[in-house]
């Protein structure tokens, strides 16, 4: 895997979990209960970070420690297998506390790893 293909999954992620933290801005847990093209988004969403997220390289990965890697995969892969049973009040906690965090770790980066 080259640094441009990193550059991309690393830009992706970080504009998803840009556009979820958008998406749940002034919304309530109960909002993802009763909205469903809503949960269905946001589902997606962070699907598509956790998806991005397995695809940076294992080199990537070790330069930004502060990143989650192995939650967040692992996120992308209870939501996409287990899409029966998506809790919305821990996709809501998740929303709230950790993609925020995600984002200020992903800012931090130098500008060259998030520009393709």
């Amino acid at each position: 895997m080259s640094q441009h293909d990193d550059a991309i999954r690393l830009r992706h992620m970080l504009d998803h979990a840009r556009e979820a933290a958008a998406l749940i801005h002034g919304k309530h847990a109960s909002d993802l209960a009763s909205d469903r093209v809503l949960s269905l988004a946001l589902v997606r969403l962070l699907e598509i970070v956790g998806e991005a997220a397995g695809r940076v390289s294992d080199a990537a990965r070790s330069r930004y420690p502060a990143i989650a890697w192995p939650q967040i995969v692992s996120m992308r892969n209870r939501l996409i297998h287990g899409y029966d049973a998506v809790d919305m009040d821990i996709l809501y906690q998740i929303l709230k506390h950790d993609i925020p965090l995600l984002i200020v770790e992903m800012e931090k980066l130098p500008p060259h790893e998030t520009k393709w």
